[in-house]
């Protein structure tokens, strides 16, 4: 049976783009096939950019509700915390630190683009390391397939590095090498509310999980141009009609596109189908949500089972690993 392997990492809510483009699509594969799959919120991943553990925690509490709340069968699937297996995914990281060209971390894509942001001296190292991390969590399970987007290329492709400079090094196969797994609704482009690729670095969020006054203050931001009500609008150039695409059926999106291109229709008018889109589609999500976050117990509980079925795979493989790597420190 193929691994499949999924991380998100718990810098906040999971937003829209995150539901569509990761949760939703994940979910179908875990539920719906025959893989083996592992499912972990990147609560280490998270320090590089958030430094309150206790932010982390209730982060972490609402990626978990969020991936809950859509569904997730948590018997078919092994949903875990980062840290639950932090001994062993740390000590694989470091030996992969210790064979891995300096020199090749600098041309990582995520790395560059931290350097233009930041002054040197308030870059973390984990920002530099955080490829090598990645690689542990996946070769660590021996995970085949890893969905992603297209912006995460190229750290399969370290991952791939890694495993291929192990297995020379042993003389035998001791890593699988990963697969990226993209897909259309992984692959796609979630606008923001300014029409950017939605991120919650670019404060450009509609997370469906605020409240209806805080979720329609964030569909009525959403960039438009200037034309009058009466005006006929292109929606093929629209952030919201974008929107409206990705969360209404076929036939609402096709009303909608009728009205802009008659005219006689407002952004306004848009932005408030957009909102009861969202509420109606995601109500019984929204619903979900919301109960767990009120009994955290519940998934304390989950993330216990799962932090126990991902950390006796996990340390039989890293045993393995020092047997073949002739290391056992322990």
């Amino acid at each position: 049976m193929k691994k499949i392997l999924t991380g998100i990492q718990s810098t906040g809510t999971p937003h829209l783009g995150n539901i569509l483009g990761v949760i939703i699509p994940s979910i179908k594969i875990a539920n719906h096939s025959n893989f083996s799959s592992f499912i972990f919120v990147a609560d280490l991943h998270s320090l590089t950019q958030v430094k309150d553990v206790k932010k982390i925690r209730d982060n972490t509490y609402k990626v978990v509700a969020a991936w809950l709340a859509f569904g997730l069968n948590t018997e078919k699937s092994i949903l875990y915390r980062q840290s639950d297996v932090a001994a062993e995914v740390t000590e694989l990281a470091w030996y992969f630190n210790c064979f891995f060209p300096y020199k090749r971390l600098t041309l990582s894509h995520s790395f560059k683009k931290e350097k233009k942001k930041n002054n040197h001296f308030k870059m973390n190292v984990g920002l530099f390391t955080y490829p090598i991390l990645m690689a542990a969590d996946i070769l660590l399970y021996n995970a085949e397939i890893i969905p992603v987007g297209k912006d995460q290329l190229q750290h399969i492709e370290i991952a791939r590095r890694i495993a291929s400079r192990f297995n020379q090094k042993i003389g035998k196969k001791l890593f699988v090498l990963p697969n990226p797994f993209l897909q259309k609704e992984i692959g796609s482009y979630v606008p923001g509310t300014d029409g950017k690729k939605m991120s919650k670095s670019k404060k450009n969020c509609i997370n469906i999980f605020s409240s209806d006054d805080t979720l329609k203050k964030q569909i009525m931001s959403i960039h438009t141009d200037n034309k009058s009500l009466k005006d006929k609008k292109n929606p093929d150039q629209d952030f919201v009609m974008s929107l409206y695409r990705l969360v209404a059926s076929i036939n609402e999106v096709d009303e909608m596109r009728e009205k802009y291109i008659k005219g006689g229709y407002g952004y306004l008018e848009a932005k408030i189908a957009l909102y009861e889109c969202i509420i109606r589609r995601f109500s019984v999500e929204r619903e979900k949500f919301f109960f767990l976050i009120k009994n955290k117990s519940l998934l304390d509980r989950i993330l216990y089972l799962g932090a126990k079925k991902a950390k006796n795979i996990a340390c039989e493989r890293l045993n393995f690993i020092r047997k073949n790597f002739n290391f056992s420190p322990y």
